[in-house]
């Protein structure tokens, strides 16, 4: 253990590990500022927490089941030539399931139909957040931990990786649920995020990669975009106050 502290492969491999969490970990965020919007202030930060602590806590019990993880990875079936793992299946199903849920939280909101429905208190409201949370949680995990072993070989190195990330993933999920929930544009260019990353997860399902850093791109430069109308639409408030 202390050999790894002492060693500069070992703090490169953690920083890069780290910096590649976090980055992996932008859908999470993403989904989880979404999806505690539905519910009251004072619910949506404990739903934060929980999920974020759920989060951290599947990534190191995935990371402690290594070999069980590796035979994800084996094609369980095949279908027209193209084989199909317990992870595809998993991509597969939490894509399609972004690409409903964020499909029917536009459809809300363009219809204005969960209106009465949006500052729900009761515990099922809550309880079916979490639910959600623990869902999208499993997947965004698996994909994140795979990357994982794929390029650290110390599993202590892994698990200082996902604990720093899934701080700062805790720390900026905070103000991200805020500027969405008062921002209906922004909260509408989110969703529209979710369902791109939903198609991302089940095109690798079906092995079909789509590489991450044009799906991150077209998030930087449209949040780019959206922060200037947001800025434009204060200044113009406060120019007719």
């Amino acid at each position: 253990m202390i050999e790894l502290w002492t060693s500069p492969e070992a703090w490169a491999a953690l920083l890069t590990l780290t910096a590649l969490e976090i980055v992996l970990g932008i859908d999470n965020v993403i989904f989880l500022s979404v999806i505690v919007s539905r519910i009251p202030a004072k619910q949506a930060k404990r739903a934060r927490q929980i999920g974020l602590a759920l989060a951290l806590v599947f990534r190191i019990l995935v990371l402690s089941l290594l070999v069980w993880l590796i035979g994800l990875t084996r094609d369980v079936f095949t279908l027209r030539g193209i084989g199909f793992s317990w992870r595809d299946i998993i991509l597969i199903g939490g894509g399609l399931f972004l690409i409903a849920k964020a499909t029917h939280e536009i459809h809300a909101e363009v219809e204005a139909a969960d209106d009465e429905n949006a500052g729900a208190t009761g515990g099922g409201a809550f309880f079916w957040v979490i639910v959600q949370i623990i869902i999208i949680d499993i997947v965004f995990s698996l994909d994140s931990i795979i990357t994982a072993i794929g390029m650290a070989q110390d599993l202590e190195i892994m698990i200082a990786a996902v604990v720093i990330a899934c701080i700062i993933m805790y720390v900026s999920s905070g103000p991200v649920a805020r500027f969405v929930a008062e921002h209906p544009t922004t909260k509408m260019l989110a969703l529209a995020f979710l369902v791109l990353i939903g198609v991302a997860l089940v095109a690798d399902g079906f092995k079909f990669h789509i590489p991450r850093s044009y799906i991150y791109f077209a998030i930087a430069f449209s949040a780019a975009v959206e922060f200037f109308n947001v800025l434009a639409r204060r200044n113009r408030k406060k120019a007719i106050n």
